[in-house]
């Protein structure tokens, strides 16, 4: 787990979850770009852990597609029941899922992520 701060407002957290090391840190950069701090976990399982340490996570970005006990949907699930207040942005290069399978508030970017899309939809949901 590695935090990358970010100068304009590093009171605001992004949980990026992303098994691909370079997909996670273009990831990452759409963040840090939106202006906010990454908080980065290779798999659901890691990012459960973080979530039951830290209280401050705002929003968690996940891919779909990812080894381990859950996938992206599994993990927007459990993030939905557990910690209501965190807001869910869910990516995929694979396919994109039904409307009815996402959590409620939670939102799908298809990738390749365009920049500027994901931006907007952070601060939107960071604000």
């Amino acid at each position: 787990m590695i935090s990358h701060a970010s100068t304009s407002n590093p009171s605001v957290l992004i949980l990026v979850v992303e098994d691909d090391p370079l997909q996670r840190l273009g990831m990452i950069d759409l963040v840090e770009d939106a202006g906010y701090e990454a908080v980065e976990a290779r798999d659901a399982d890691e990012a459960v852990i973080i979530l039951e340490q830290r209280k401050d996570i705002r929003v968690v970005f996940t891919d779909i597609d990812m080894p381990g006990s859950m996938d992206g949907l599994r993990l927007a699930a459990a993030v939905r029941k557990r910690w209501p207040p965190i807001e869910i942005i869910v990516t995929s290069g694979g396919h994109k899922p039904a409307l009815d399978v996402l959590p409620v508030r939670a939102e799908f970017i298809p990738k390749p992520i365009v920049p500027a899309d994901a931006i907007r939809l952070l601060r939107a949901f960071a604000a």
